[in-house]
């Protein structure tokens, strides 16, 4: 069987655009084209690929087409910057997760930019899940804390993430003091960045050796998840490299003395010869490098 590479732009069209009026307006062609290429490719497939709602969503078997869609796009535009020498608006599909954001992972999408002319299309995802959105052929590459290949795709060790956990001098005084630490992290309140996000619930097990389900504010954004802690809202877990200035002014002190817990990353990426997705994964190593621990 073969495909149309018109059909299958327009398909990834309007799964990233979330509209197929969107997908028209990025495409430049009317809606009714889009339309008609989307029922042609599922014509030719005999199965339904989008979803029809709001957003638009890959079905099981659009899941499957999309990963060959974007690898397909990727290759016509290297075959075009072999040829022309020159190349528009290269989009990169990405997943990495809230932390790796906010600290070290932006330099590697300046790097890339400079040397090409790379538009990003960031997920932001947990570390934990960030490998579905390979799966389903949503990215090209992505951020993850599984080192287990998805089909189809290299890993790459990045270095870890530790974090350390922290709450305000007046927070501890008023939740954790005066009672056996394992009792005061059952009821003390708690900052949590999801319900994905159990590097809390990871430090209490490693302290008290238990599986506790203490009180928990669900804040899912970096700068307000370490505002939150900061005005004594919960305990949570931040990297160590912003709670260590707060630990030494005294504005936040430690719940648990020597405990952290250390996330290892990885660089997941398609396994597919590409000179792009080369100059990708040595920018993301370069900003890993720098910005990650080692050991």
């Amino acid at each position: 069987m073969q495909f149309d590479s018109a059909q299958l732009e327009t398909f990834a069209a309007v799964v990233d655009e979330g509209s197929f009026d969107a997908a028209a307006r990025r495409l430049r062609v009317t809606p009714s084209a889009v339309s008609q290429r989307i029922k042609a490719l599922e014509s030719r497939l005999g199965q339904v690929v989008v979803m029809r709602g709001k957003p638009t969503r890959p079905t099981a078997a659009g899941e499957a087409l999309l990963r060959l869609a974007r690898q397909v796009s990727l290759l016509e535009l290297e075959a075009i910057v072999a040829v022309r020498g020159t190349v528009e608006a290269l989009r990169l599909p990405i997943a990495v997760n809230a932390d790796s954001l906010n600290n070290w992972f932006l330099p590697a999408m300046l790097d890339l930019s400079q040397s090409l002319d790379a538009r990003f299309l960031v997920h932001q995802e947990d570390e934990e899940h960030s490998a579905e959105f390979l799966r389903n052929g949503t990215v090209l590459a992505a951020v993850t804390a599984d080192p287990r290949p998805v089909q189809g795709c290299r890993v790459v060790p990045l270095g870890k993430m530790r974090y350390l956990p922290v709450a305000t001098p007046e927070y501890a005084e008023r939740w954790l003091a005066g009672k056996p630490l394992a009792d005061a992290l059952a009821e003390a309140p708690m900052v949590i960045f999801n319900a994905k996000d159990v590097l809390q619930h990871r430090l209490i097990r490693k302290v008290t050796r238990r599986r506790m389900d203490p009180p928990a504010h669900a804040v899912p954004a970096p700068g307000a998840f370490h505002q939150a802690v900061r005005i004594g809202l919960g305990w949570g877990m931040i990297e160590d490299e912003i709670a260590e200035p707060e630990l030494a002014a005294g504005r936040l002190v430690d719940v648990a003395p020597g405990k952290y817990i250390d996330v290892p990353l990885y660089w997941q990426h398609w396994k597919l010869e590409s000179p792009i997705l080369d100059a990708l994964t040595a920018a993301v190593l370069r900003a890993a490098a720098a910005g990650l621990r080692t050991s």
